[in-house]
């Protein structure tokens, strides 16, 4: 009988692939997991070897022989491989993408084993002697020069070229610097390795003195180790939550096993290292996208080996492989982060808990604001709630008040009553935090003649202005432009900026409080290589007294020197059409309340609305996120929204809207056949984007068992249908935004 290999490889097909064993391949010695280079149409792909079969549905003579079998033993564990076949599964994706997203990019690639990559070195630039002895504000005339400056002066081991290029610094205004003295190119490598830094981090030991709900939460997870047990640990911004996760690592490193932390964003990855680093020496991996592949390789393979006792990475370290897991954790269990909203749609969180589960050992999901997902589970007694009730050390809960704006002049969207509270705690000598979610300069750039808007011609949105490098931006394609000089319509030169992003609110900052650095985080600003960590250092050092940002910068940072926090503008998600908002404005009011009075003075929070009066805004200011959070379950149960009923989003988009429609209304009729109650379909709410017309189909209601089995009945049809091969198209299971 004729031996075949059963790969798994990476195409968007909802199907495995049959090929001859390679000519020197020894079948016997085969596993499942090891990676196989194929060929796969004109390309070579590499793919995982799922199983050695026997029989084939197709004719063995028009099977094409795999190249080769790359690895000597799996690279990804059993344990791994299940977690892949279950999430394919459940999210119905096709097996060889998942299993891709289980291995380093290094891994991915054809003919790549196991051995090291070898290192490299890119072009960079760095100050000379004379850029150092150069006043950045001498070039005030020139901001671009000035900027680059400070840029590279906030990093004196240089920056790469390519990273200052995506912070839109051009090659002409670097040579400009160069031919005057104050720069000079020279090759850098991406980043120290983390191998290579291994001698310089000593652990130190605990110091921190716990309070007894923090005892009470380590004994707690620490009686369940080498158990399946899932843990909510609810705890205040502030409560401790991070020095309970080192306690319980350190019992895990005891018992010579492995923990796996998750958290939701790169721009928490540098305070989080650092915290861990210092309790655990070199010990620890670090997985995120901000790495090199060289980077990302080395610690896949320290923790896959078992050299690295605690893993931390954002949602794909879910899938490295672990000799020896003790625990995970996930902290900031809410965050939206954790769901990835392109190809693979999975929620790490919830696979963490299922990997937890088949490893049969504790997990922990940490919040100040849980999930209602969470919280459901928790309450139903399949979490066991562990609550941090007050602050660590000497740390108040700050007070949590409105300010209610009708009427009021706004300069930029900044109230009188708000520039006065910011007066009286700079006076005070402490910093405060102004949050607005828009960046660039206005969201819109208005003709004030004839009212011509500039619109992105390939999307249904508006242009957003950035003022400081005269471009208009389109944030949902990132298609851009350079500002018009006069309206393309009537030919006026009255162009008017409409509404208030962190550049043009900024420039208002300035204007009020001259005296005082601006430290403004946003995506824009945090571009290149370490950027977080430099502008989180710079904060914490106190070289910035107002700090001003997105939500990169609400997330998780602790800056105890920060008095006051503010909201410029809650009222755009209190009238959402996604049930889903409130949620979201609730446990953001929650976190950007939780960086005011970290230290030893009391923090105030402002939230500025026309709307003081709403239900939302009420309950908050009466029970904080715990009485929403009962309030929002049982508005979900009665109307059986998620977490009591299932949802499944089924998007299309294609060159003209009827041809998406065209797919989904036939996936309608087949699931309404299934007795499934398909809702649609209807354009998505931002119906055009990127040049494609989007439409969706939200699949609810049933039980989940019965909605899997639909879909696992119809995907494979669909892909066979014409309507599929005229328009793209994508299964979002437990969808957690509608756009």
């Amino acid at each position: 009988m004729t031996a075949m290999l059963r790969v798994a490889v990476p195409v968007p097909l909802r199907r495995l692939f049959d090929y001859l064993p390679a000519p020197d391949c020894d079948v016997a010695a085969l596993k499942r997991g090891q990676r196989v280079q194929v060929p796969f149409g004109r390309q070579t792909l590499v793919g995982v070897l799922w199983q050695v079969v026997t029989e084939t549905a197709i004719s063995t003579d028009k099977l094409h022989a795999a190249d080769a079998v790359l690895d000597a033993a799996p690279l990804l564990s059993d344990s791994v491989l299940e977690l892949c076949e279950f999430a394919a599964q459940y999210y119905q994706h096709p097996l060889g993408d998942v299993l891709t997203t289980a291995l380093p990019v290094l891994l991915r690639a054809s003919g790549r084993t196991g051995s090291a990559p070898k290192g490299e070195m890119l072009p960079g630039w760095r100050l000379t002697e004379l850029g150092w002895q150069t006043d950045p504000d001498s070039k005030k005339k020139a901001p671009r020069q000035r900027a680059l400056l400070l840029a590279l002066r906030a990093n004196e081991h240089g920056l790469l070229q390519a990273e200052l290029a995506r912070e839109d610094f051009s090659p002409a205004l670097m040579r400009q610097l160069a031919k005057a003295g104050l720069i000079e190119k020279f090759l850098l490598a991406p980043a120290d390795d983390h191998v290579e830094r291994r001698a310089a981090f000593v652990p130190a030991p605990a110091t921190i003195s716990l309070n007894p709900d923090q005892l009470a939460a380590i004994a707690a997870v620490g009686a369940k180790l080498g158990q399946f047990a899932p843990f909510l640990l609810d705890g205040v911004t502030g409560s401790g939550k991070t020095e309970v996760y080192m306690a319980l690592i350190d019992a895990v490193r005891a018992r010579g096993e492995q923990a796996l932390v998750l958290i939701p964003e790169i721009g928490l990855t540098p305070q989080t290292e650092a915290r861990f680093r210092a309790r655990f020496g070199d010990d620890i991996a670090v997985l995120h996208s901000g790495l090199t592949d060289k980077q990302r390789w080395q610690a896949w393979e320290r923790a896959r080996t078992g050299a690295a006792q605690v893993v931390i990475g954002t949602r794909s370290a879910l899938f490295v492989s672990l000799p020896k897991p003790g625990l995970i954790v996930v902290d900031e269990e809410h965050d939206l982060s954790f769901k990835q909203q392109e190809g693979f749609r999975y929620h790490a969180r919830d696979l963490a808990v299922w990997r937890a589960q088949r490893e049969q050992i504790p997990i922990v999901l940490g919040s100040a604001t849980p999930a209602l997902e969470t919280l459901r589970n928790a309450r139903s007694g399949r979490y066991t709630r562990l609550q941090l009730s007050g602050r660590a050390g000497v740390a108040t809960m700050p007070l949590l008040r409105c300010l209610d704006i009708r009427g009021q002049q706004l300069d930029e969207g900044l109230s009188g009553s708000l520039l006065a509270a910011m007066q009286r705690h700079l006076d005070a000598g402490a910093q405060v935090l102004l949050f607005l979610n828009r960046r660039g300069f206005a969201p819109t750039l208005m003709c004030h003649d004839c009212g011509w808007v500039a619109d992105c011609a390939r999307c249904n949105a508006h242009y957003t202005l950035h003022q400081k490098i005269g471009r208009l931006r389109c944030h949902h394609c990132g298609s851009e432009r350079a500002k018009p000089k006069q309206c393309p319509s009537c030919k006026s030169q009255n162009l008017l900026p409409l509404g208030a992003g962190t550049e043009r609110v900024e420039q208002a900052i300035q204007r009020h409080f001259p005296e005082q650095p601006i430290a403004r985080i946003d995506r824009d600003t945090t571009r290149g290589r370490d950027s977080m960590s430099r502008w989180v250092e710079a904060i914490r050092a106190r070289r910035y007294r107002i700090l001003l940002g997105t939500q990169m910068l609400a997330k998780g940072h602790d800056f105890p020197d920060v008095t006051l926090s503010a909201l410029l503008d809650v009222d755009g998600a209190l009238f959402a059409s996604d049930f889903r908002a409130p949620e979201r404005l609730a446990q953001l009011v929650t976190q950007v309340a939780g960086r005011a009075g970290r230290g030893e003075k009391r923090g105030e929070v402002l939230l500025q609305t026309h709307h003081p009066e709403h239900p939302l805004l009420t309950t908050l200011m009466s029970g904080g996120y715990p009485a929403f959070a009962e309030l929002a379950l049982a508005e979900r149960e009665n109307q059986q929204l998620p977490p009591f009923g299932p949802q499944v989003l089924l998007r299309a988009e294609a060159p003209q809207m009827a041809l998406a429609e065209a797919l989904l209304k036939r996936a309608r009729d087949q699931l309404a056949a299934a007795g499934l109650m398909a809702l649609g379909p209807v354009p998505a709410p931002q119906a055009l984007r990127a040049g494609r017309y989007r439409a969706q189909l939200l699949i609810e209601g049933g039980p989940r068992s019965a909605l899997q089995a639909a879909l696992t009945k119809l995907l494979p049809q669909l892909e066979t249908w014409p309507e599929a091969r005229k328009a793209r198209w994508s299964v979002d299971v437990d969808p957690q935004e509608m756009a």
